[in-house]
């Protein structure tokens, strides 16, 4: 099986970033990250790139006109780098009709939540205050809206009498470098079929 090539967007501290990469270096997936892409400078995600000889980008949005150039520039580099799949990772901008069109059905987002349910920011500690009995983690595709593509995997978390909201987050974390990588695997398989709203395995 040919290997399939990722490119990864991220702002953040990119700990999915690396799960992903380890689960590529030990075969544990038929894929490989050959571009990081950051809209923030000082992204640790960057720096974990550049120690594993991966192409480490920051594009700077304040020098572009508007959103739709930005992504324009983006989707430049993933085509550049010959990228098949686009995986999201802590990546804080809702994507646009330029991404969507270049990546169709092709591009990923891991979510600290069972979507539908808490979309969007803080999803870990909303899910705490408001009492949930279950949390955990999802894997969807990405479309125009905040966390609403289609889901591919999902992983449930046990909220613990002792917990607070940063034990919750750690432990959904655990979890998120586990259904990533299967989630990509399953793609890299060409197992999954979108139908309407719901995602199939072959």
């Amino acid at each position: 099986m040919s290997c399939l090539r990722l490119g990864v967007l991220v702002s953040g501290r990119g700990s999915n970033l690396q799960a992903i990469i380890d689960a590529g270096q030990k075969g544990e997936i038929p894929a490989e990250v050959v571009v990081v892409i950051s809209d923030q400078p000082d992204a640790f995600a960057l720096t974990r790139a550049r120690a594993n000889n991966i192409p480490a980008i920051y594009v700077n949005f304040q020098d572009f006109p508007n959103k739709e150039k930005y992504e324009e520039k983006v989707a430049a580099i993933l085509q550049a780098h010959k990228v098949e799949l686009v995986c999201l990772a802590g990546y804080m901008r809702i994507l646009g009709a330029s991404m969507l069109e270049a990546f169709p059905n092709r591009i990923m987002n891991i979510h600290p939540a069972l979507l539908p349910a808490f979309p969007g920011l803080h999803a870990q500690a909303r899910a705490w205050e408001h009492g949930v009995r279950f949390s955990g983690c999802t894997v969807h595709f990405v479309d125009e809206g905040v966390d609403t593509g289609p889901i591919i995997l999902q992983a449930v978390v046990p909220v613990l009498v002792e917990d607070t909201a940063e034990t919750l987050a750690a432990r959904i974390l655990e979890q998120e470098h586990k259904i990533y990588p299967a989630a990509i695997r399953l793609f890299a398989q060409n197992r999954l079929r979108i139908q309407r709203r719901k995602v199939y395995l072959k």
